[in-house]
């Protein structure tokens, strides 16, 4: 089992639990099914994770799941929004002047594109008309329940 402060390695798939996209593939560290389900790319190297336990550097969700696991044992979990990628948050969804998004050298104000705020973070436009792009800053899977396939490879002290 995994304690607070140890590195654990897992493999893992994590899919969309619930809705009209139940069971489709949004992360895995598996090559395989990312080629299967569609989300391969070819710059990412797939790999088991590793990460420090209760650092909050992974979904709450599956930092708490492997701290239950004996290495070589596999499970599926549901997570649900709070403890993976949060609520939405309708504060989180706001309408800017749409020529202040083109002013910018690197943005073209078209439903999909990324943006980034001036403190950083990342949104994508939603909407557009003549006068105001609406920009998304939730993360795109907020309000949804998930689900990961996790297996524990490994569990070690990082001195």
């Amino acid at each position: 089992m995994a304690s607070r402060g140890n590195i654990a390695v897992v493999h893992y798939t994590g899919r969309v639990a619930e809705g009209e996209d139940a069971g489709e593939v949004f992360d895995t560290t598996d090559v395989d099914v990312a080629l299967e389900s569609g989300i391969y790319h070819g710059n990412r190297d797939y790999k088991p994770l590793e990460f420090r336990v209760g650092e909050q550097k992974v979904v709450p969700g599956l930092d708490e799941v492997v701290r239950e696991m004996e290495v070589g044992e596999e499970r599926t979990v549901r997570v649900d929004p709070e403890a993976a990628f949060g609520e939405r948050d309708d504060d989180r969804v706001i309408e800017v002047p749409r020529a202040d998004l083109e002013a910018r050298s690197d943005v073209d104000a078209e439903p999909g594109e990324l943006v980034r705020s001036e403190t950083g973070d990342t949104g994508w436009i939603t909407e557009v008309d003549d006068e105001t792009a609406t920009v998304d800053f939730n993360h795109e899977l907020a309000g949804l329940p998930v689900e990961f396939d996790v297996k524990l490879l490994d569990v070690y002290a990082d001195d």
